[in-house]
């Protein structure tokens, strides 16, 4: 009978050291590169606004999450951001010009519809 070799077999299992992760860690170089270079839209309550709402959709998998580009369901999360939506504007009541208190209201009954839909 053969005997069976006994041995031993060492695989480095860190990211940083695995063959595709190089070609991982240009990418992602290349793509925050090209993020950088996109001038972002000026800081005011309706961006700020639209950027929850965005996150809304990310967790209601409407879009897709910008880092990995998958849609996935997270209802919890997007019940607490409609929910922050909502404080929001309970809080800013009187305190907003028209367009901004209209964008509030649509974005919130929107997120609603979709979260009822998501619901089943």
């Amino acid at each position: 009978m053969e005997e069976e070799k006994k041995g031993y077999k060492v695989e480095d299992k860190r990211k940083a050291f695995r063959k595709d992760s190089v070609s991982e860690q240009t990418e992602k170089k290349a793509k925050k590169a090209q993020t950088d270079s996109v001038p972002l839209p000026p800081i005011n309550f309706s961006t700020f606004i639209i950027s929850l709402s965005s996150s809304a959709l990310v967790h209601l998998g409407e879009i897709p999450e910008p880092s990995t580009g998958k849609y996935q369901k997270n209802l919890q999360l997007a019940k607490q951001t409609i929910d922050i939506l909502e404080m929001l504007k309970e809080k800013t009541t009187g305190n907003l010009d028209s367009e901004e208190e209209s964008l509030l209201t649509n974005v919130l009954f929107d997120l609603r519809v979709k979260y009822v839909k998501a619901k089943g």
